[in-house]
């Protein structure tokens, strides 16, 4: 029988299946944000685990940026914190930041097809209930 395009691309990203089990899943791309990835970091930190393919991960700062100034100073003390926390999970980790001062930076979900990050095909994680709009890249 044939296979639907969303078959044939979950079949190519299965890494491992077993029986009455969820298959794992191969990611090409991991998008990362200031407000759901201090978490992550953490817990690679406290496992002492690496980003497996700091190349494949890329990080934008975009939910709590100011409209009016690229300061993280200007923003409220969270904000700033969730930012600050960035910056260095980035840099230890060896993650790519599209910073406030970077100017590919913007909203994580229009920033990754626009620079190419997202393509067809490809499977996406991002702590964001917008990553599925991805799907209409492929």
């Amino acid at each position: 029988m044939a296979k639907t395009l969303y078959e044939k691309l979950f079949d190519a990203h299965v890494v491992y299946e077993a029986e009455n089990e969820t298959p794992l899943l191969y990611i090409d791309r991991h998008l990362v944000h200031e407000v759901t990835s201090p978490q992550a970091f953490d817990g690679l930190r406290a496992h002492g685990r690496p980003v497996r393919q700091p190349g494949k991960t890329f990080a934008t700062m975009d939910h709590n940026v100011s409209t009016q100034t690229k300061d993280i100073n200007a923003c409220g003390e969270m904000a700033r914190i969730q930012m600050q926390e960035l910056i260095k999970n980035c840099k230890e980790f060896g993650v790519e930041l599209y910073d406030l001062n970077h100017p590919y930076q913007g909203i994580v979900h229009v920033m990754g097809p626009e620079q190419g990050v997202t393509l067809p095909g490809m499977t996406i994680v991002c702590g964001d209930s917008h990553t599925a709009t991805h799907r209409a890249f492929g």
